[in-house]
């Protein structure tokens, strides 16, 4: 926030010193879940297993058309009269550019297929388990999901989100977590704990982007860290599973070790190369896709996270943000799963597609506690990356600080602890 000064000869703008008290005043939602149920009509809820069958057909018709077309690319570009037609570089540079077109619309296609698996997971395909089970098992291990392992973490995330006790999947990391005194005498002490150049913070972000799925399915980062040091997903007696969980957690693995075998098979048959052209790169979008869309659902400057007793189910499902995911292309190949995730954290069992319908509704019942943000999401995802390190290590209504310890919200006062706000001021 700055003032501007004006004399007859010069404009001075003075810049006022950072205040948490400046900050705006947030105060966390009054309703029970039940208040918020009742004001989306009841017909939103039912699940229509044809047209659930009808939209995962379709994603796999697509992703057959464009995986045959791809085919076509290497044949057509490296003819003769192409050769000669566009001159040895400018075919290969066409070819690699029909390669790049594949993958950026084969990788949201499979990110669809993965869509259609994730509502499996959460019963929201159809009123039948059978048909959920066997669906989302082979979508999911398709694209190298433990189904079932996911299904339970994942299940649990959705019934603890914003809670930093017992969130599973992005929980801030906390002052003491970084080491970072409760008073820092200067702002140019910031620079100890977040010093990294730009280039390095893109390779960070990009590391995260390309393989957070797969580290947090194998070693649980990102995880709740109050699990011990070996937590992954593929433990039958991990923490993440109870005894009767067992079963399905080694049938996950086995769906895992079949794809294995299928996938060195067809490296092979029909050479490495060919696999990561056709199937392995469009599965690493999958993985940066759903990172990303995660990610920006769940980490956001405004989005508050709880401790003890301030948390419950709906306030957790509410710090959540809508996003304008890639536009037309995430609403039609993403099944509006970045569009419309706050509805489906207050009712995982809504199918997707009736996600447009109940916002409104809901909406218009929690009207300044929803979430929405239209910013570029590739900008978000950067902004958010670096605005968003830690929280404080007490208080129960938390709001993530930057790289110089400040925030763009605060609670109300009923929830500040006072030394907080003392330590930021003095910065």
């Amino acid at each position: 926030m700055s003032t501007t000064t004006q004399t007859p000869s010069e404009t001075t703008t003075v810049t006022k010193p950072y205040s948490e008290d400046d900050l705006p005043a947030y105060e966390p939602m009054p309703w029970t879940l039940n208040e918020i149920r009742a004001a989306i009509p009841p017909h939103l809820f039912v699940r229509d297993t044809t047209r659930g069958l009808l939209y995962c057909a379709r994603d796999i018709l697509m992703a057959a058309i464009v995986w045959k077309m791809a085919t076509w690319i290497d044949p057509y570009f490296k003819s003769e009269g192409l050769v000669e037609q566009l001159t040895p570089i400018g075919a290969e540079a066409a070819r690699w550019g029909a390669w790049l077109v594949y993958w950026w619309f084969q990788g949201l296609i499979f990110t669809g297929i993965w869509v259609i698996g994730h509502e499996c997971g959460h019963s929201a395909f159809s009123a039948s388990k059978t048909v959920c089970d066997v669906i989302g098992f082979i979508t999911h291990t398709f694209l190298w999901t433990p189904f079932f392992s996911w299904r339970i973490s994942h299940h649990r995330h959705h019934s603890n989100h914003a809670s930093m006790e017992r969130d599973e999947v992005y929980v801030p990391k906390t002052r003491s977590d970084l080491g970072i005194p409760q008073h820092v005498e200067h702002e140019s002490q910031w620079e100890e704990y977040f010093g990294d150049t730009p280039i390095y913070t893109l390779y960070m972000l990009i590391r995260q982007q390309v393989l957070a799925f797969p580290a947090y399915l194998l070693f649980n980062v990102s995880g709740q860290k109050n699990y011990p040091k070996w937590t992954n997903h593929f433990d039958p007696n991990s923490i993440l599973f109870t005894k009767a969980q067992r079963n399905v957690v080694i049938i996950s693995n086995i769906g895992i070790a079949i794809m294995i075998w299928g996938v060195t098979a067809a490296s092979q048959r029909w050479g490495t190369s060919e696999v990561l052209k056709y199937y392995g790169i469009p599965w690493l979008l999958v993985s940066h896709w759903f990172i990303m869309i995660t990610y920006l659902h769940h980490t956001d400057p405004q989005l508050p996270h709880y401790r003890g007793k301030e948390w419950n189910f709906q306030r957790g499902a509410a710090a959540t943000v809508d996003r304008n995911f890639l536009g037309w292309q995430g609403r039609f190949f993403l099944h509006d799963v970045a569009h419309f995730h706050v509805i489906h954290h207050f009712f995982p069992k809504m199918p997707f597609y009736h996600g447009p319908e109940a916002t409104k509704y809901l909406k218009e019942f929690i009207g300044d506690h929803y979430a929405y943000s239209d910013a570029p999401v590739f900008k978000a995802l950067w902004d958010n990356y670096n605005k968003c390190q830690f929280v404080e290590d007490d208080g129960d209504v938390l709001f993530y600080r930057d790289k110089q310890g400040k925030a763009v919200r605060r609670p109300i006062d009923k929830y500040r602890v006072p030394h907080t706000a003392q330590a930021t001021e003095a910065n």
